[in-house]
């Protein structure tokens, strides 16, 4: 798995075109996941995300995917779940204090950021994890974002 997370970093420039172009089909579906019903909806879109997210990103299903300003690099791949940066226990060859066998994720993040044309927003501070919203998705939570049927629990900042 961390071969094709290292590799998705180094690639990160066409993931970030991927999406670009895939969120506005989300948005554009918003009358149809209105019509079948959020609650309805969420288990399917839910699967599909977590199988190609999870395949790519070993994303963890937080909910409140940052990708995009992350440089392609879950966060929530530290073992400290550190969403604002690494936590000082970097060691000096790039790799985690607490799996010194992988790369922190900090470092991708960083190197994937450089490769991408927003890369500028791995700048932006971070909300804390909610973990009510842990297991949900977060496609469907940017097409309610981006057409104003969010409720107040998921009006939090999610980018991907």
């Amino acid at each position: 798995m961390h071969r094709v997370r290292r590799w998705v970093v180094r690639h990160s420039r066409v993931f970030e075109m991927i999406y670009r172009r895939f969120e506005p089909v989300l948005v554009k579906l918003a009358p149809l996941w209105r019509r079948l019903g959020h609650e309805r909806v969420e288990a399917p879109v839910r699967m599909v995300e977590k199988a190609a997210k999870g395949a790519l990103f070993d994303c963890q299903m937080c909910g409140q995917c940052i990708l995009s300003a992350t440089g392609m690099s879950c966060p929530m791949n530290c073992p400290k779940t550190m969403r604002n940066g690494p936590c000082g226990g970097v060691r000096a060859d790039g790799h985690c204090e607490v799996k010194p066998d992988m790369v922190c994720v900090w470092v991708d993040a960083w190197e994937g950021s450089r490769r991408m044309e927003q890369g500028d927003l791995i700048h932006v501070v971070q909300l804390p994890v909610d973990h009510r919203l842990t297991g949900s998705s977060s496609w469907l939570r940017v097409v309610r974002q981006r057409d104003g049927t969010a409720s107040s629990t998921a009006n939090r900042e999610t980018t991907r």
